[in-house]
């Protein structure tokens, strides 16, 4: 596995030898960063609008499924925020500050070494309410749920600091008030800390990976139950497997970087091809998934997120507001 999983996206659009490598013609450039720019507008209006949807209704707050789940719509669009902002920045300069390098590329690993562990909670919790429904409420209770969050902020962000601590302790400080290409792994280029994030990464994702495979193989179990609702255990289980894609996915940010190199020495004339499409493969693609999962396939959001897109919530509030009653909203 690679280490440049938490490089800035930068690097894998230019590198410090492009200039003898062709360069996109001016339309080719302009193409692919209008492409870019829609993709992050029309990803933020329905994040935006999943996060005002939550915001509005509170049954929403109180639930730890769609806690989780606004948990990683808001991550994600910071993540897709980031990085497409560096993509764009590439194209009008080469060299940033080093100091401003070291933030971006923490943030950029932090949110997405989060993605991975938040679908590992969530498969938990779709495990819990299938399996022991009876314990439900009292072992995924909003406490609970928020600390979940605040662990995995916590282990995410540890990674990068290590490197960052790693780098202060082994070079000069010097090296933080240059102007660099910002890139991870020469940012952060101790050998150590390659060696560290490999480690590191191999049990991080064998974590993500049986967790899912073992909730997955329990709801299964569960459908075959009599007693069971097997709408709801149906339900569970393609949540889970979707889950499992959304890791795949995930684990592209270590494959394809490691194969992006031998490919631009293949063809070295398409290199920009290339990197463009790990861009659209690592960081685009993926944050497509939440909403589907979420937005469209959950027929208790999706509800109250259309009635907020065609602009009905306020038909809705009056009746909670009457009725004052939660539970007319049950669980899906």
């Amino acid at each position: 596995m690679n280490s440049t999983f938490g490089s800035s996206v930068s690097a894998n659009l230019s590198s410090p030898v492009q200039t003898l490598l062709p360069k996109d013609t001016f339309g080719a450039a302009l193409t692919k960063n209008l492409v870019s720019m829609l993709v992050w507008l029309a990803l933020s209006v329905i994040n935006g609008s999943m996060v005002c949807t939550f915001l509005r209704h509170s049954f929403f707050c109180e639930d730890p499924r769609y806690i989780m789940f606004i948990f990683m719509v808001v991550n994600d669009a910071l993540q897709l925020s980031l990085v497409t902002a560096l993509y764009v920045v590439s194209y009008a300069f080469s060299r940033i500050h080093a100091s401003v390098c070291s933030v971006l590329i923490i943030t950029a690993v932090t949110t997405t070494r989060a993605t991975p562990l938040i679908l590992a909670g969530m498969a938990v919790e779709r495990y819990i309410a299938i399996c022991f429904p009876l314990h439900y409420g009292h072992m995924c209770t909003l406490a609970r749920t928020l600390w979940l969050i605040l662990g995995i902020l916590a282990l995410t962000a540890a990674v990068p600091f290590t490197d960052l601590f790693i780098t202060l302790a082994t070079k000069p400080l010097d090296v933080f008030y240059a102007s660099i290409f910002c890139d991870h792994s020469i940012l952060f280029g101790d050998y150590s800390i390659y060696v560290k994030n490999c480690i590191v990464d191999t049990v991080y994702f064998s974590f993500v990976f049986f967790t899912l495979f073992y909730t997955y193989l329990k709801i299964m179990l569960a459908a075959r139950a009599a007693s069971t609702d097997y709408v709801s255990v149906k339900k569970a289980r393609n949540t889970v497997l979707l889950h499992g894609v959304q890791l795949l996915l995930c684990m592209l940010a270590f494959v394809v970087p490691s194969m992006q190199a031998p490919l631009i020495r293949l063809f070295p004339m398409h290199h920009l091809e290339i990197r463009y499409v790990n861009f659209l493969l690592v960081y685009i693609i993926p944050r497509f998934l939440s909403p589907m999962i979420y937005g469209f396939r959950d027929e208790k959001f999706r509800k109250y997120w259309l009635q907020y897109l065609t602009c009905r919530t306020k038909r809705v509030r009056p009746l909670l507001k009457t009725t004052g009653k939660l539970g007319e909203h049950g669980r899906p």
